[in-house]
C-alpha cells in the first residue's frame, strides 16, 4: 500500500512585517499549495502547528485558513492533520473540531489528558487503514510537568524534558499497538512543535525558546523508533534534525524576517511505500522579495539603482555603516526610490546610533523588540550582576510563558 503525504508548517497567518499586512503572500501561498496537492495527487497534509501568528487572530486570517481547508476537502487529498503550535490558541483551534472532521480534516489544538487520543488512524476510499498519525501538539509547561515549592531550574528542566518524552513514549506505544491489530505495513508518522538540540535559526525570524533552560537537551532520541516519518514546525529554516532523513523541520514557507530572505524556502513531500518512506522537497515561490542592503552611501545607492533598473517590487530594510554622519538619509532613500516599485520597510542608521551611545537607536520602536529583548536592555541598564541575571532570567521567562498560556486557555 502505498501513500503520499505533504508536510507543512509555520505559516504564520496575520503576521506583519515592520507594520505591513502580508495577506497578499499568505493568499499565494496557499493557492500554490492547493495547486501543488493535486499536481501531486497528496493523499494526507500535515501541517505542525503555528498555522496563526496570534492566539486572536483576524477575520481575514480566519478566512484564509477556512476557505483553504474547504479547498482541499474537495480535492484530491483525502485527510488533513493539523497541530497547534505555540502562537496558536488552542481553544481557538480546537472549537469547530467536529465540524472539520465532516471534511476530514483531524485538529488537535491542546494535549488529550490520554496520550493515546492524539493517536489518529487515516483511512483510504475503500475504508481501509493507510497511515497512523500521532498528532501531538506543542506541548505546554503545565501540560508536562507538575509545579512543586522549592524546585532548582535543573530540577524544572529536567522534569519538562522527561515529561516531553515520556509523552511521545506513551503515543507511540498505543500507536505501535494500533498497527500490530490493523495488521499490514501501515506507516506510523509522529508530529511536534517543539525546538530540537542543533536546530538552525536565522536572526530576525520570530523562533523563541519554548521552555526554560531545556533548549539545548530536547533531541532526536525522544520520538519513538516506531516512527517512520517525524512532522515537526516551530523553527523557520528547513532542516533535518540530528542527521536523521526522517526527521524534519519543513520550514516556514514565507521568510518571516529579512534575515531570511535569501533562503529557499520549500516543503516536504513523502511517498510512502509500505512503512519505507522517499523523502524530497520542493520549492516554495518567493511571492514578495525582500532585500537587506548594508554598507555605506555607494554601497548603498549602487544596489538600489540596480533594483531600480531591474524595475523590481522588493521591501528594503537598509541599514548605513558609513563613516560619514549623513543625518538625512531617509530623505536620499527615498529620493532614490522615486518613482519605482520599491518601498523601504526599515532604516537603522548605524553611525547615528554609535553617536548616540547609551540611547535606544533613533529608528528603533518597542515593535522592534520583543518581551524578553526588554528585560535584557532593563538588565544590562542596571548593571545586574552575572550570578544573578539567570535566575531573573529564568523568573522572568516563566511569568512570560505562563501568561501566555493563560491568554491562549482564554
Amino acid at each position: 500500500m502505498s501513500v503520499k503525504i505533504l508536510h507543512t508548517s509555520d505559516w504564520h497567518l496575520g503576521r506583519t512585517l515592520y507594520g505591513r499586512k502580508r495577506y497578499d503572500e499568505f493568499e499565494a501561498f496557499l493557492d500554490w499549495l492547493g495547486q501543488i496537492i493535486e499536481a501531486e495527487s497528496v493523499d494526507v497534509l500535515l501541517v505542525a502547528g503555528d498555522i496563526f501568528d496570534t492566539a486572536a487572530p483576524s477575520n481575514r486570517a480566519q478566512a484564509l485558513y477556512y476557505q483553504f481547508l474547504c479547498r482541499i476537502a474537495g480535492s484530491s487529498c483525502r485527510h488533513v492533520v493539523v497541530i497547534a503550535g505555540n502562537h496558536d490558541s488552542p481553544s481557538f483551534l480546537d472549537a469547530p473540531r467536529e465540524l472539520l472532521k465532516a471534511l476530514s480534516v483531524h485538529v488537535v489544538g491542546a494535549a488529550a489528558d490520554d496520550p493515546q487520543q492524539e493517536v489518529i488512524v487515516l483511512h483510504d476510499r475503500d475504508g481501509r487503514p493507510e497511515l497512523i498519525a500521532c498528532a501531538v501538539p506543542y506541548l505546554r509547561d503545565r501540560d508536562i510537568r507538575l509545579v512543586e515549592a522549592g524546585e532548582s531550574p535543573a530540577s524544572k528542566e529536567q522534569k519538562l524534558v522527561e515529561g516531553i518524552r515520556r509523552h511521545y513514549e506513551v503515543v507511540g506505544e498505543a500507536a505501535s499497538a494500533v498497527r500490530a491489530t490493523l495488521g499490514g505495513d501501515i506507516p506510523i508518522v509522529g508530529m511536534g512543535h517543539l525546538f530540537t538540540a542543533g536546530g538552525q535559526t536565522i536572526e530576525g525570524d520570530g523562533v523563541r525558546e519554548l521552555y526554560v533552560g531545556s533548549l539545548a537537551h530536547i533531541t532526536a532520541a525522544i520520538f519513538p523508533d516506531c516512527f517512520d516519518y517525524v512532522a515537526l514546525g516551530h523553527l523557520h529554516v528547513p532542516q533535518k534534525v540530528g542527521g536523521h532523513e526522517h526527521i524534519r523541520y519543513s520550514g516556514s514557507p514565507l521568510p518571516m524576517g529579512f534575515g531570511e530572505a535569501r533562503q529557499q524556502k520549500s516543503v516536504c513531500l513523502i511517498d510512502f511505500d509500505g512503512c519505507q518512506p522517499k523523502i524530497r522537497t520542493l520549492d516554495i515561490p518567493c511571492f514578495q522579495a525582500l532585500c537587506r542592503f548594508s554598507g555605506d552611501w555607494e554601497a548603498l545607492a549602487t544596489g538600489i539603482a540596480k533594483l531600480v533598473d531591474d524595475n523590481s517590487n522588493a521591501w528594503l530594510e537598509i541599514n548605513y555603516d558609513g563613516e560619514d554622519v549623513i543625518s538625512d538619509l531617509r530623505q536620499r532613500l527615498e529620493t532614490a526610490i522615486e518613482g519605482s516599485n520599491l518601498e523601504i520597510l526599515r532604516i537603522r542608521n548605524n553611525r547615528i546610533v554609535e553617536r548616540a551611545l547609551g540611547r535606544m537607536r533613533e529608528d528603533e520602536t518597542l515593535d522592534d523588540l520583543d518581551v524578553f529583548d526588554v528585560f535584557q536592555r532593563c538588565l544590562d541598564a542596571h548593571d545586574i550582576a552575572t550570578d544573578q541575571r539567570e535566575l531573573l532570567q529564568n523568573a522572568y521567562h516563566e511569568t512570560v510563558m505562563s501568561l501566555q498560556e493563560e491568554s491562549d486557555a482564554n
